[in-house]
């Protein structure tokens, strides 16, 4: 990730869009992250991974149900210990 002050970004914003195509470039201002510059392609991606969340309350009985209903498969088994808070 590239950083780049404020200054500079308005100097020359062509740089630093054709930058962001590679990588994303952070626009500092007062010594201090204010702006991420991204790609629309890594923005896209980053927007398909966005999750609603529920709080408890909102879900159905059903909704409930279904979660309650749910195994986790014999590979999760592995991670057991983390639950335990070994081998920490």
């Amino acid at each position: 990730m590239a950083n780049v002050t404020s200054t500079q970004f308005i100097k020359t914003p062509g740089v630093y869009q054709d930058q962001a195509q590679r990588e994303p470039v952070v626009i500092m201002k007062h010594n201090r992250e204010h702006t991420v510059l991204l790609s629309a392609q890594e923005y896209h991606r980053l927007k398909r991974r966005d999750r609603h969340v529920f709080r408890v309350g909102e879900l159905s009985e059903a909704d409930v149900a279904a979660i309650a209903a749910v195994e986790a498969p014999a590979e999760a088994a592995a991670f057991d210990h983390e639950l335990k808070g070994e081998g920490e």
